[in-house]
């Protein structure tokens, strides 16, 4: 179809060309409503009131660069996410599915919180081959990704499973002892006195917000550098440490933990957005154990009382020192932690059942992907 529709190769044009970028607003003066509310993270509420009808791709500003939205519907987006105004010329869904090619975290503009312009991305080059090629890219892809969304239903809903196995096995009685987390250990801040060059050419790993977000065990080999000068103070994590999201924009998914599981070869820092936590006697809370505690149901609802805020919300170390931490005996703790650690692996685990065939799946979709959206691009 290509060849015959645009043998001499398809048209490119600067996406501020072809689509409007928009950015998101304050939604607090809005009612309640059945309209979503688009943040980074995904929808936050609903109100009683549209930014744009849809369809339209939503592009975040901050943090997640590459968490892309399409939305056929009405909608608002907060001031952390653009939305699009496309022009006759594309598809909607055909301009969400090539900006997925485009790994949009490579222009990142901060140092610490990754950003996005409307400047830079305005420059993105954006092939606008004809309509009905478009179409059959979009009929193609939507193929795929239905496909997709019925193994991630699967597996959702055996996560689903794992977390109500975690929470029973994580609830505990009077016989256990609770005991505030400021007297287990003492709570501390990530890098201080960092700019952007700082992380454009370092000499020490550093454990990104994402990495925290993402890793119930954090990811201690991540190729993520900052620069650490000689005699500088910083405080590098231990074996042992769990770290805290420290800010968010809903409630849901601040405060969220990751535990340092394995002992350290190399220093590894934490990013400033983080709060960590260092047990003053690693052998009283085992952190195979204390990375599936920290985000079971009970722990999580203490967690989110912490945090206050409105548009950002962030937790509060003082309130964070306070909530009360169930503390077995530490064979009960390896016990539950083999458990989990098995159950775990088949709701996460790369190389294991759901996930194993999940993760074949979207390195097919994605090779095909970007097979159809790679185009010549026509001489001028």
């Amino acid at each position: 179809m290509l060849a015959e529709l645009a043998p001499d190769g398809v048209e490119f044009q600067p996406l501020g060309s072809v689509v409007r970028i928009r950015n998101g607003k304050d939604y607090k003066s809005l009612g309640t409503g059945d309209v979503p509310v688009y943040g980074t993270g995904g929808v936050m509420l609903h109100v009683d009131r549209s930014a744009h009808p849809g369809p339209s791709v939503l592009i975040p500003r901050k943090g997640s660069l590459s968490k892309l939205y399409f939305v056929d519907k009405p909608f608002w987006t907060v001031d952390t996410i653009f939305y699009t105004e496309i022009g006759d010329r594309l598809i909607p869904k055909f301009f969400y599915y090539y900006l997925l090619t485009q790994r949009l975290e490579e222009l990142n503009q901060a140092g610490g919180v990754p950003s996005l312009t409307q400047a830079v991305l305005n420059l993105l080059r954006i092939p606008v081959p004809p309509l009905e090629v478009q179409a059959e890219v979009v009929r193609i892809l939507d193929q795929f990704s239905q496909l997709e969304a019925e193994l991630e239903a699967e597996l959702e809903a055996r996560r689903r499973q794992y977390d109500f196995y975690r929470d029973a096995l994580l609830t505990f009685g009077d016989e256990t002892d609770f005991i505030p987390l400021g007297e287990l250990g003492t709570i501390f801040g990530g890098l201080t006195g960092k700019s952007k060059s700082d992380f454009a050419d370092g000499n020490a790993r550093f454990a990104t917000y994402m990495n925290v977000f993402k890793n119930i065990a954090l990811d201690t080999t991540a190729d993520d550098f900052v620069r650490i000068g000689v005699g500088e103070r910083q405080r590098p994590l231990n074996y042992g440490d769990v770290v805290f999201t420290g800010s968010s924009e809903s409630l849901a998914d601040v405060g969220m933990t990751s535990v340092v599981t394995v002992r350290l070869s190399e220093p590894l820092y934490l990013n400033s957005f983080c709060i960590g936590f260092r047990p003053h006697n690693v052998e009283r809370l085992d952190p195979d154990f204390a990375k599936h505690l920290f985000r079971s149901g009970a722990m999580r609802a203490q967690i989110v009382k912490t945090a206050s805020g409105v548009t950002r919300i962030n937790v509060s170390k003082a309130r964070l020192a306070k909530i009360m931490v169930p503390i077995p005996d530490r064979p009960e703790q390896a016990r539950i932690a083999e458990i989990l650690d098995r159950f775990e692996s088949l709701t996460s685990g790369i190389g294991v059942g759901l996930p194993a065939e999940l993760a074949a799946r979207r390195k097919q979709y994605e090779y095909y992907r970007d097979k159809l959206l790679t185009f010549e691009e026509a001489a001028l």
